[in-house]
């Protein structure tokens, strides 16, 4: 879901730029310092969050207290960190969009073989995505981390996946952005990866994986899910 359909990184980006302009606490880095921290600190909790050891609403809260502490200063209050937290929140979500290209590849496939979402994050998180980009119509089954109990790259979430789609490993193509979370996981079950590589990383392992660095064209990326297309597919 969050950046290989969803623009999640990006959005990230321009909502701190905004409250970055704002607030003297967060003006000491760079914005793209910021934007690493804060993307650290929202991966460090996400086990914790999904587990329901720790509330979505606190762990944000946390991210801009420790966030505000990090840059030399005092650290901003808890009724500071819950208003920060709010505006970055109300900032990302009007500013939020789809990952280019990603709802004409849903609809170019829609029909033709079935859709399914593999993604970590609290299911009402992910619903209400769906909801908000009218996505429903274009899949046909979401597996959330936090509704089954398991999460990305764990066999487990992928098999669940498969027994929904009533497929077997070989018949099924996995198109994610995080090699360890999506291409490692998928290449564990033995389900056909493809790394939706936008930010050309360097592949952390040697495995000859396809990948795309964009979806601006659906035809091209159609074929190399049909296995038309070994290797790199840039622009596709």
């Amino acid at each position: 879901m969050d950046d290989t359909i969803i623009d999640h990184s990006l959005t990230c980006r321009r909502a701190l730029a905004r409250l970055r302009r704002a607030e003297p606490a967060l003006q000491g880095p760079p914005l793209d310092v910021l934007w690493h921290d804060y993307t650290h600190l929202l991966e460090s909790v996400q086990a914790d969050v999904f587990a329901g050891r720790v509330s979505v609403q606190e762990a944000r809260i946390e991210r801009f207290r420790l966030l505000t502490r990090r840059y030399g200063g005092p650290g901003a209050s808890p009724a500071e960190c819950a208003e920060l937290s709010h505006r970055y929140r109300a900032t990302y979500q009007s500013l939020r969009r789809m990952v280019p290209g990603a709802r004409a590849v849903l609809e170019r496939l829609r029909g033709r073989t079935v859709i399914g979402v593999v993604t970590n994050n609290v299911v009402t998180e992910q619903e209400e995505k769906l909801d908000h980009f009218d996505l429903r119509r274009l899949i046909d089954f979401m597996v959330v981390s936090a509704g089954v109990g398991v999460s990305k790259p764990e066999p487990g979430i992928f098999r669940i996946a498969l027994e929904r789609a009533d497929a077997r490993p070989e018949e099924a193509v996995m198109v994610g952005d995080s090699w360890r979370s999506d291409i490692a996981g998928a290449r564990g079950v033995g389900i056909r990866p493809v790394w939706f590589n936008r930010f050309h990383l360097p592949p952390p392992d040697p495995w000859p994986v396809p990948q795309v660095d964009s979806f601006r064209s659906p035809a091209r990326l159609e074929a190399l899910l049909a296995g038309e297309s070994p290797g790199s597919a840039s622009g596709a």
